[in-house]
């Protein structure tokens, strides 16, 4: 009897230390849906899997504190310099380049800065989509401040193309922060409960936040393609919503593609625990075979085209501890790895894409398209033509 009830008192520890550590690292936001997914998803199809493979970045050259304009211009420099050199060794399927999808903060806007991501991009190399940080913001004027940024970035650089439809410019965006549609619970570092609304208005076609954890922002749907409708009243209407799916439609106000987020039962805390696996690539985390294994496995798709398998990872490509791990051998590596084990063309077939074209092909598979979603690059929201460095320079 001593042993029995030694036993029990010793699993109510375990218990109670495992349910402290899940709210610790917020994961009782999203685990139930992480579960569901994990053993419900039905995958099988013909063919090979396509590898949809998307690097965005929140691209910050003013972060930290008490930057100089000079680092500033370092910090880009060495992306105009060196990404070339690496992501330039590299091709998919379709003989593409790593795409970097820079996005680009509005309240860090620097011509010179953008001048040159530019000229990346009109090079075959990435581009540019919307980044912001705010806090005690209203909807009147996030309007007015993402249809400023879009017109300048337009205008300057080349970036976006109008919708024949709306007349706005069409652009991607990122939540600074990770507070998309005030989704702080103390309602921090945003202030807009109808964000999602204002950003359907102003152009914005699809939302790269999440995954968010360990953040308390993080919302309950995980590993999924999503339509999200937002209530006006209240915040954080992403947290649920409806799946894109083979013969919907567009649905509620804005769609979200997640990045992949999993348990990394390989690198265990204390031997135990294990990691969480964000898709987050910096040089504490660097972008190692395990990890793109787990991307692939964490299944995304849009329901009913499981061989289109959506993989997008996020960086903060700014930051110097982790250039030699986005610019150097790591990223090399992770390409390697992806182009030899990921694009044989009998199991997998491999396509770099930004994030306009991972919405475009998304749309394209809701529409019920098939085959090799190279042919639906430009499905929807058309490539836009940046200017080049020279182009900039003779035009100011």
């Amino acid at each position: 009897m001593t042993i029995i009830l030694a036993l029990v008192v010793v699993m109510l520890l375990s218990l109670a230390a495992v349910t402290l550590i899940i709210r610790k690292k917020q994961m009782h936001l999203w685990l139930p849906h992480y579960l569901q997914r994990k053993f419900s998803a039905k995958t099988k199809h013909q063919g090979p899997t396509h590898i949809l493979f998307c690097f965005v970045d929140h691209y910050e050259p003013q972060w930290g504190k008490n930057i100089s304009i000079e680092q500033e211009r370092a910090r880009v420099d060495r992306w105009f310099n060196d990404y070339p050199q690496v992501a330039g060794k590299h091709q998919d399927a379709d003989g593409c380049f790593p795409k970097h999808s820079f996005f680009y903060p509005e309240e860090e806007y620097r011509y010179e800065h953008l001048a040159k991501i530019a000229d990346l991009c009109a090079r075959g190399f990435g581009e540019i989509e919307v980044h912001l940080h705010h806090e005690d913001d209203t909807s009147d004027n996030l309007r007015k401040t993402l249809e400023g940024f879009t017109e300048l970035l337009h205008e300057k650089h080349g970036a976006f193309v109008r919708s024949e439809q709306s007349g706005k410019l069409q652009y991607a965006f990122i939540h600074g922060n990770w507070t998309l549609d005030n989704s702080h619970p103390e309602g921090k570092l945003c202030g807009v409960n109808d964000e999602l609304i204002v950003l359907k208005e102003t152009g914005c076609f699809v939302d790269y936040t999440f995954p968010s954890a360990p953040s308390v922002t993080q919302p309950a749907t995980v590993n999924s393609i999503y339509y999200a409708k937002d209530d006006p009243d209240a915040p954080k209407s992403h947290n649920r919503g409806q799946m894109v799916k083979v013969g919907g439609q567009a649905w509620g106000d804005l769609m979200l593609i997640n990045g992949p987020l999993d348990l990394n039962w390989k690198v265990r805390k204390k031997g135990i625990f294990p990691q969480i696996e964000n898709a987050d690539v910096r040089s504490s985390m660097p972008p190692s075979e395990s990890r793109i294994d787990l991307w692939v496995k964490a299944n995304i798709h849009v329901e009913g085209r499981p061989e289109w398998r959506f993989i997008k990872v996020h960086t903060h490509g700014t930051q110097e501890a982790d250039m030699p791990t986005l610019l150097g051998q790591p990223f090399e590596q992770m390409c390697d790895y992806l182009e030899s084990k990921y694009n044989d063309g009998d199991n997998y077939v491999l396509h770099y894409v930004s994030a306009r074209e991972m919405y475009n092909i998304a749309k394209a598979a809701e529409a019920g398209e098939s085959g090799n979603p190279n042919q639906f690059r430009d499905y929807l929201v058309k490539a836009p033509v940046y200017k080049t460095l020279n182009e900039s320079m003779d035009a100011e």
